[in-house]
């Protein structure tokens, strides 16, 4: 592995931080991000500043308009952008949109990147409804919402809930369970228009979070009929297609709220420098000093980890369980950092005087989403009794 950065790249990495520390971070106060994420006039307004940067979409291809980064460059990029909530947002990175877009750019037809792959790349919303209330969220095999096949077409029926960006978002990708067929009992993923009368958005959920545009949702399907044509990649293998969507999505909000740590470790390293008690700079304090140095080492751990899991991605490797073992110890890490900060900063901290509170809020979702550490921690030991297991090999002293 190549641990520099193309010139190009590194380029591109300042140039998005300073665009977002110039650009992006005096909209921070602006009354259009609320408690459920910024409003779409404000998440517009930053897309066209992010155009007219040549900033916008870094991950989407080239031929769509993007920027056509790899997995592995994406890391500069995107912990860029992070140094804001909303600079995701600004260039249009953030989730689940980015990766929507990698889904479908993998998975849908001619026909179905036309219609919905398309206007999602040149700035339109999209969701991902596959966590319910009673079934599937950090095990997908409880799976409740159903997919009935009535001649040619489809019948979903089914509760969504935490479903990140659905009020405004244009269509959805639905993950149901086949009932009937030859895909019995088989997950398959379906394309629909958020605007079909048989899904409807029963309410927003209140979060610890709000930077993601949409908020997040209870979504109902009552009866939503779909034609073959709905169908995303073949029936039967929608659990398929989420490995494919998960490995990548999980180091992209690495490196995005990566990039939000290194903004609160900032602050916090600012304020160390220049606040004094017992009669020098805090951050000369050991007890103070120490956290800094902590989150130092975490930011470099956690960086090179995603990285690395980035770089087997842009060489092929599927990546499953690289990307869950840098998601554990990315989210951990960030957590640390922030907390750390938080309490570097003292009351300060806790107040909305700086960005660090807001920042603390966001990040303490990431060690959930996709998947919790505990969740990922159970799998990667599965994996390592069924390797000892399959090694056939007794303890050895």
């Amino acid at each position: 592995m190549n641990f520099e950065f193309p010139e190009a790249i590194r380029a591109l990495a300042t140039e998005t931080r300073a665009f977002v520390t110039e650009s992006v971070i005096p909209f921070e106060d602006d009354p259009r991000w609320g408690d459920h994420g910024p409003s779409d006039d404000l998440r517009r307004e930053l897309n066209d500043l992010a155009r007219r940067a040549g900033l916008f979409g870094p991950h989407i291809p080239r031929e769509l308009g993007g920027l056509g980064l790899g997995h592995l460059d994406r890391a500069a990029v995107f912990e860029a952008a992070g140094y804001s909530l909303l600079g995701p947002v600004a260039l249009h990175c953030a989730a689940p949109d980015e990766g929507n877009i990698h889904l479908l750019d993998q998975v849908a037809n001619d026909d179905q990147k036309d219609r919905y792959l398309t206007p999602l790349a040149q700035g339109e919303r999209s969701c991902f409804a596959m966590t319910e209330p009673d079934g599937a969220g950090s095990d997908p095999g409880m799976l409740r919402t159903t997919a009935r096949p009535v001649g040619d077409e489809y019948i979903i029926d089914g509760r969504k809930w935490l479903i990140t960006g659905a009020r405004g978002a244009q269509f959805v990708i639905i993950m149901a369970k086949m009932q009937g067929g030859e895909a019995d009992g088989r997950a398959t993923m379906f394309l629909s228009p958020m605007d079909r009368p048989e899904i409807r958005i029963v309410r927003d959920m209140h979060t610890i979070d709000s930077s993601f545009a949409g908020g997040h949702c209870v979504v109902d399907f009552a009866g939503l009929r779909l034609g073959a044509d709905a169908v995303l990649g073949a029936v039967g293998k929608g659990f398929e297609y989420a490995q494919v969507r998960l490995a990548p999505a999980r180091l992209t909000h690495c490196m995005r709220w990566l990039g939000a740590a290194a903004r609160a470790h900032d602050i916090a390293l600012r304020h160390a420098a220049k606040r004094k008690a017992f009669g020098t700079e805090i951050g000369r304090h050991e007890g103070v000093g120490f956290m800094l140095a902590d989150n130092e080492i975490d930011m470099r751990s956690a960086r090179l980890s995603l990285q690395e899991a980035a770089w087997r991605l842009d060489r092929g490797e599927r990546g499953a369980t690289v990307s869950s073992m840098a998601k554990v110890q990315c989210s951990e890490a960030i957590w640390r950092v922030v907390d750390n900060a938080v309490q570097v900063l003292g009351g300060i901290g806790i107040s909305r005087e700086t960005a660090v509170e807001r920042i603390f809020r966001e990040v303490r979702g990431f060690r959930i989403y996709d998947g919790p550490s505990e969740v990922h921690r159970w799998s990667l030991a599965h994996k390592a009794m069924k390797r000892v297991a399959a090694e056939g090999q007794e303890d050895r002293r």
